[in-house]
């Protein structure tokens, strides 16, 4: 269990650190419906990382390593296809960059928070989280390296928990604070939504780099060896 859960660690950061989920949350926040809207759009986040992690370890059934130790073939083609894809993404992110004082463009949703009922905003959570490109490879990724492991079905139930757990720090930050602090909040969601507005593209970037590299460099060392 251990070695699985190791293997998500990071990659439930990466997703936590998504910016339109918490922009999201932090916009419905604000809302008349407050109170049931940013618990939605959390738990359909939670709800789409769950799935998109329990559907790649029910199709990954018998990846583990072999007897000496190295995964099945397919995992590490698969690791190198969600490494160029994440090479993409990363490169697209910065291009995207704002420059200078150059308004960020977001999305029409964000438009219409105002209008959302609850279940719109589960079904935007869960939009978010398993059809989001960045966060759908970043699932994928993290359920593929649960399954190279030897570990049991329990185990590996677990370290997807954790990594599930861990992706919903992000949005489930502004939440708690909402709860917690009550009108307190606004000043720190507000100062949240801005920085993360600003910074987004640039961490994402950075992110789908960083594990674009240990995914293509698993790959090519396991398909080597």
């Amino acid at each position: 269990m251990g070695e699985a859960i190791g293997q998500i660690l990071s990659y439930g950061v990466a997703v936590a650190l998504s910016a339109f989920p918490i922009i999201g949350v932090v916009l419905m926040l604000a809302t008349p419906r407050a109170r049931s809207n940013g618990p939605a759009l959390l738990l359909g986040w939670v709800l789409g990382l769950a799935l998109v992690g329990t559907l790649v370890l029910l199709v990954s059934g018998g990846a583990g390593p072999s007897d000496q130790g190295q995964p099945a073939g397919w995992v590490s083609a698969l690791d190198l296809v969600l490494g160029v894809l994440l090479l993409w993404v990363a490169v697209k992110e910065w291009r995207a960059r704002p420059r200078g004082d150059e308004e960020v463009p977001l999305p029409k949703w964000m438009k219409t928070v105002d209008s959302f009922t609850p279940v719109k905003a589960l079904a935007l959570g869960m939009a978010l989280s398993a059809l989001n490109p960045k966060n759908l490879l970043l699932s994928i990724a993290a359920a593929s390296a649960i399954a190279r492991t030897d570990a049991s079905a329990g185990a590996q139930a677990v370290a997807l928990a954790v990594y599930v757990l861990l992706g919903a720090l992000g949005p489930g930050t502004p939440v708690v604070l909402y709860f917690a602090l009550k009108e307190r909040s606004q000043h720190i969601l507000d100062g949240l939504k801005l920085w993360m507005e600003r910074n987004n593209t640039a961490i994402m970037a950075v992110i789908c780099l960083l594990f674009a590299a240990k995914l293509v460099g698993n790959a090519i060392s396991d398909l080597s060896s």
